[in-house]
């Protein structure tokens, strides 16, 4: 008999994860790697952020906290949810935990049984069903289209609901495609939700600052309030707040739920760093205004990977309305031929081709449920990106389109 578990057996490691680590390993062997495989951003935490960290450790705030972290930043989510989403909880309704990540793990362990569905749609983040997975629950994935805008369609979702079905996860913004549901959008889908009161909504707002243009950030319990007290609604200071070694994360909802994810954390973590709790308080409470920076930074950069990309023959990509992906169809170049003879079957095999011949580390689209994609990040600098998109463009005229 095997030391693992058979559940662990069915869980595949995170690709991103492991194409950033392949590139850090060829960039060890002295090779140039621009790594795009990656959600992270390139600035600088702010310095108020920092000096909060430095503060809390000369005033000897590095002891245990609570599970559910501490009454100063419970309080400060409080006020962030009341102040940009117009949701009212209670500090007992906020959990704290070691990123957004753990959070959407805590709930799904503390709620699946055997048997149980969770539904979502595709293209993913690459952990969704590998922690529904761990959890004990069946992952459900709803394919939504880029005619669509990758946006979940009512009629899509009634369809993948049963009695069996525990939970609906929403990511919007959107990683790995950067869609955006509007409003408009999640109304629609809190209509079918009626329908279905025992099923649950997940939502992950992590990229909740990052929206650009005419994009306007919406989450589900602000939308159908009705809908409120069964829906956990999860973010975090990672993305927006340049924080993502930090490791925190919250989630809002029900008191019940709360406490059974803060008994699963409290068997598990115990709670992230006290450090990082303090400068969390003053993300939420501090000055805000460098978001405005960050994502005019997130915007320009964004509009320069979309034309750069679009003018590669063989790739095409959407221009996103949130997050800092791109996600670019490269269907037309699967089963093209290398210099060397190799045929490039999958996105996997497309990606390992960039990797190694333009020495630019992306994410095949496969990682996120999506065959014929890859994802590129663009939180890295415009001299980065610029020389990456060149990188990929030459790498792409070496290829020789063999199908019809």
């Amino acid at each position: 008999m095997g030391i693992l578990s058979s559940k662990l057996t069915a869980v595949k490691p995170s690709q991103t994860k492991a194409m950033t680590a392949l590139a850090a390993s060829l960039r060890a062997q002295g090779r140039s790697i621009i790594t795009l495989s990656q959600g992270e951003p390139d600035f600088e935490t702010p310095a108020n952020i920092k000096q909060a960290a430095i503060a809390a450790i000369e005033a000897g705030h590095t002891k245990y906290t609570a599970v559910a972290g501490i009454d100063a930043l419970r309080q400060a989510i409080v006020t962030k949810f009341q102040r940009e989403n117009g949701l009212n909880f209670t500090a007992e309704q906020i959990t704290v935990g070691c990123g957004a990540k753990q959070l959407l793990f805590n709930a799904l362990v503390a709620s699946l049984d055997e048997g149980d569905e969770v539904v979502f749609a595709t293209p993913c983040w690459v952990s969704y069903p590998e922690m529904i997975k761990l959890a004990g629950g069946i992952p459900i994935a709803m394919a939504t289209h880029i005619d669509d805008g990758f946006i979940l369609q009512p009629d899509m979702l009634r369809k993948a609901l049963t009695p069996c079905t525990k939970w609906l996860m929403l990511n919007s913004p959107s990683n790995p495609t950067g869609a955006v549901y509007t409003r408009k959008d999640l109304e629609a889908l809190a209509e079918v939700l009626r329908d279905y009161p025992d099923v649950w909504v997940l939502s992950d707002d992590i990229y909740e600052h990052l929206v650009y243009g005419d994009a306007e950030f919406a989450t589900l319990a602000a939308v159908a309030p009705d809908l409120a007290p069964r829906t956990l609604t999860v973010n975090g200071v990672s993305k927006a707040y340049a924080m993502t070694g930090w490791r925190v994360g919250y989630a809002a909802g029900p008191l019940e739920l709360i406490k059974a994810m803060n008994t699963v954390q409290g068997q598990s973590t115990s709670h992230t760093s006290s450090i990082s709790q303090f400068a969390a308080v003053e993300a939420l409470l501090g000055d805000q205004g460098f978001l405005v920076d960050f994502r005019r930074a997130f915007q320009a950069r964004r509009d320069l990977v979309v034309g750069l990309l679009n003018a590669i023959p063989g790739l095409e990509c959407r221009t996103p309305d949130g997050a800092f992906y791109v996600f670019v169809a490269c269907q037309e170049l699967l089963d093209s031929k290398t210099p060397n003879g190799q045929h490039l079957e999958t996105d996997m095999d497309l990606a390992m081709y960039l990797l190694e011949e333009a020495g630019v580390a992306i994410v095949p689209g496969s990682g996120f449920l999506a065959d014929g994609f890859i994802r590129i990040s663009y939180a890295a600098s415009e001299d980065e990106l610029t020389k990456a998109c060149a990188a990929i463009s030459e790498a792409v005229q070496k290829l020789s389109i063999t199908h019809a």
